[in-house]
């Protein structure tokens, strides 16, 4: 959190299958890796381009998931909100580290974009999976999660946050 990067529009990617746009893609892989986490974007990396890697395992799995995602590509992402109802999930981020904070996220999603090969990728998405792609589609439009947090109180360290385990269950009742 402080980089500029991280706060401007990313640029869209002319052309997908170029060579920098792979080893774009295997640097954020490295660092996903090595995070351990479940979704980044290009600005993450201090790239403004309009990038993001995720996978859902199937440990990860929330009731509403269809089933594990494996490690996805996708450039030039667009997402489109199915239905009005909006769920509380608690988030955490590279870019805020140390701290997770209860966000509100549409529940339901369409999503589409490129792959590495040029080819369109579309998909509709709920439970983890939507929450995952809306977290790290808002790094391409400058915007970190607190920013969409509708009360500041629920913004904790994660150490607090395992020493109460209670707070889990606020993501069912703070909506």
């Amino acid at each position: 959190m402080g980089h500029p990067v991280l706060r401007r529009v990313a640029e869209a990617v002319a052309d997908p299958t170029a060579p920098e746009i792979a080893e774009l893609v295997d640097d954020m892989l490295a660092t996903l890796d090595d995070i351990g986490g479940y979704g980044l974007a290009a600005p993450q990396v201090h790239v403004p381009k309009r990038v993001v890697i995720f996978h859902l395992p199937a440990a990860r799995l929330d009731a509403e998931d269809e089933g594990p995602i494996d490690m996805t590509v996708l450039i030039n992402p667009v997402i489109e909100p199915l239905g009005t109802e909006i769920v509380c999930g608690w988030e955490g981020c590279l870019s805020v580290p140390g701290l997770r904070g209860l966000v509100p996220r549409h529940s339901q999603i369409r999503y589409s974009g490129l792959t590495l090969d040029g080819a369109p990728l579309e998909r509709e998405a709920d439970g983890w999976h939507a929450r995952i792609l809306q977290h790290e589609c808002d790094h391409l439009d400058g915007v970190l999660y607190p920013d969409r947090m509708t009360d500041l109180k629920w913004l904790v360290f994660e150490s607090e946050m395992h020493r109460q385990p209670d707070r889990t269950a606020l993501a069912e009742t703070v909506a």
